[in-house]
């Protein structure tokens, strides 16, 4: 899911900003080394389990003053425009004059961030970026639960198609046996035809169906874990597969449209759980 955070502490300033991402890819665009760094990547993988996440440390407008006062590099630069001045018939130069000298004001930028700032930084921006995705989730499980709820119709519709098929299955050997006028002893039809009913007895397959829907649906509840992502990948996985093998010994072209339809349902959910958390 999308997402942006920004928190700040003791003059460090850390922005976290994250989209759609099938695992979890961290970037990070800072000056550190490889402690911070290393507790960075821990951190947000302790935050997030998918996504492409970037973050970037910066230092705060705030920090250390902006810069450290060179005292050899100022005297020398003092003296230096105090001796132009002279020469030239001009005031004293003035100490804002001396600071703005190029070495007299050194940065800071290459002094280590402080660890514990850093991490109180993006704790910040980890909160501020979850519930940002928060709201996405929220919409995301509406659609979801519209899709798995429009796939439970159809398994219902599959199942009462399916509840015919003995008999149907059944007629047809009786009409194939007719066309070609071949005398079949009556316990003999019978095996025949309850050896094509039996392979095409979808029960087991519609038994799992429910019970996939079920756990999806509960997945994109309020009340599900805060990570449900590969959970739902795994469970829309197996409700295709079910849906193939069905489809594969369904005995009617109705069936098999509802199995289309179906899959084409699954298909939109798979898109829409590759984005969840």
């Amino acid at each position: 899911m999308t997402g942006h955070g920004r928190g700040a502490a003791a003059g460090v300033v850390v922005e976290v900003r994250a989209v759609n991402h099938r695992h979890l890819d961290i970037k990070l665009r800072a000056p550190v080394d490889a402690a911070i760094e290393a507790a960075v990547i821990a951190q947000v993988r302790g935050a997030l389990e998918r996504g492409a996440v970037t973050v970037a440390v910066e230092r705060g407008a705030g920090a250390s003053g902006g810069g450290r006062i060179d005292p050899e590099r100022a005297r020398a630069a003092h003296a230096e425009l105090d001796e132009l001045a002279r020469a030239l018939g001009l005031a004293a130069p003035t100490l804002a004059l001396v600071l703005g000298q190029p070495g007299v004001v050194r940065g800071v930028a290459g002094e280590p961030l402080d660890e514990a700032a850093v991490a109180g930084a993006l704790a910040e921006a980890l909160m501020a970026l979850t519930a940002m995705r928060a709201q996405e989730g929220a919409a995301l499980a509406t659609e979801l639960h519209a899709r798995f709820a429009a796939i439970g119709v159809l398994v219902e519709r599959i199942d009462a198609g399916a509840s015919d098929a003995p008999a149907r299955l059944r007629q047809r050997l009786e009409e194939r046996i007719a066309r070609a006028g071949v005398a079949l002893d009556p316990a003999r039809l019978a095996q025949e035809a309850a050896m094509l009913a039996d392979r095409a007895d979808v029960t087991e397959e519609l038994v799992r169906l429910r019970s996939h829907l079920v756990q999806l649906a509960a997945l994109v509840t309020v009340e599900a874990p805060a990570a449900v992502g590969r959970r739902l990948d795994f469970l829309i996985q197996e409700v295709g597969r079910e849906l193939n093998t069905i489809g594969s010994k369904a005995p009617s072209a109705e069936i098999v449209t509802w199995i289309v339809d179906a899959k084409a349902e699954l298909e939109k959910g798979r898109e829409q759980a590759q984005n969840v958390e």
